[in-house]
């Protein structure tokens, strides 16, 4: 369990779970690069948005690198799909989903998921390790359980689920919108962990 920002917990994670300190990082979905403040480590940033500037402009759908490329890929999602006619949560624009969450993809956003997984096992080198930070949530009258979805589509990949981190912010969201609460509100999200790989271990740098 991790109280505190998402740059310092992901710096953690980078020492403690590849085997040796990553040469070639890719962050797929880096938006303003939140996640790199301050930090000297060798990060490319992809992003579908161009007003970011990202190094690259490509979907995770599409990576535009060689197999074999990285050692560590980080991924964080969109944690809420599109939002009805509010134009001002079109998160397919915001965020870059590429497609409408609609009835046909049960008003979530799991099926960039397998697209995603497929593109980040390509890109890692042999015992790389995939990062993906990731919330729950509620939408469509729904509980939608998106880490669920997220690890099944990884492993149908061929990534080793390894670990998961329940990251806990100061509060949950809440709206003055919201009447009546049918669910529990929640106070975290997740960051899970994956390698390419058959197994959990972090090989040694003799390996």
């Amino acid at each position: 369990m991790w109280e505190g920002a998402d740059d310092k917990l992901l710096e953690r994670m980078l020492q403690f779970y590849p085997g040796q300190p990553p040469e070639r990082i890719l962050d797929a979905t880096v938006n303003r690069g939140r996640f790199w403040r301050g930090s000297t480590r060798p990060v490319l940033g992809m992003d579908i948005e161009s007003r970011h500037r990202p190094d690259v402009l490509a979907t995770g759908s599409n990576i535009p690198f060689k197999p074999d490329t990285f050692d560590v890929v980080i991924y964080d999602p969109p944690h809420i799909p599109n939002q009805g006619m509010d134009r001002r949560k079109d998160f397919q624009v915001r965020f870059g989903l590429g497609t409408k969450s609609s009835a046909d993809t049960n008003y979530n956003f799991s099926h960039t998921f397998p697209p995603f997984v497929c593109e980040a096992y390509r890109v890692l080198k042999q015992e790389g390790v995939l990062f993906c930070k990731i919330s729950d949530y509620i939408h469509n009258h729904r509980f939608q359980w998106a880490h669920i979805e997220f690890v099944q589509a990884a492993m149908s990949a061929g990534f080793f689920a390894c670990d998961c981190i329940i990251k806990v912010r100061k509060g949950p969201i809440i709206d003055s919108r919201w009447k009546t609460a049918h669910h529990a509100r929640k106070r975290h999200c997740y960051w899970l962990v994956f390698r390419k790989s058959g197994r959990c271990e972090r090989p040694s740098a003799n390996s």
